[in-house]
């Protein structure tokens, strides 16, 4: 059962749309949005929290705590809160699992 989400965007719905897929879902973001705000806006959370093991939804915002990383299709690693979004980008939250 996927985690429902518990943001809600609540201004700036006038600009583009950028669709993106995350853990292979696709997921409609708006540009200039961070991977971050698009995932919590869609599921809720980013992954498994990289020292404790729990599931994690982003806490600083700002770099610095490491609960938001995630992965490209390519294995490339991103922290969410710091990433744009872009058109047809693949995200996958628990890239560890997958063996990256």
């Amino acid at each position: 059962m996927s985690p429902k989400p518990r943001a809600k965007r609540l201004s700036e719905t006038n600009r583009a749309i950028v669709s993106l897929q995350i853990d292979n879902v696709p997921v409609e973001a708006l540009a200039g949005d961070t991977l971050l705000t698009a995932i919590l806006l869609s599921t809720g959370q980013t992954g498994r929290d990289a020292f404790n093991q729990t599931r994690q939804a982003g806490f600083c915002l700002m770099g610095a705590c490491q609960s938001c990383w995630v992965w490209s299709a390519a294995g490339q690693r991103f922290r969410a809160c710091d990433t744009p979004v872009q058109q047809g980008l693949q995200i996958y939250t628990d890239g560890e699992r997958l063996g990256w």
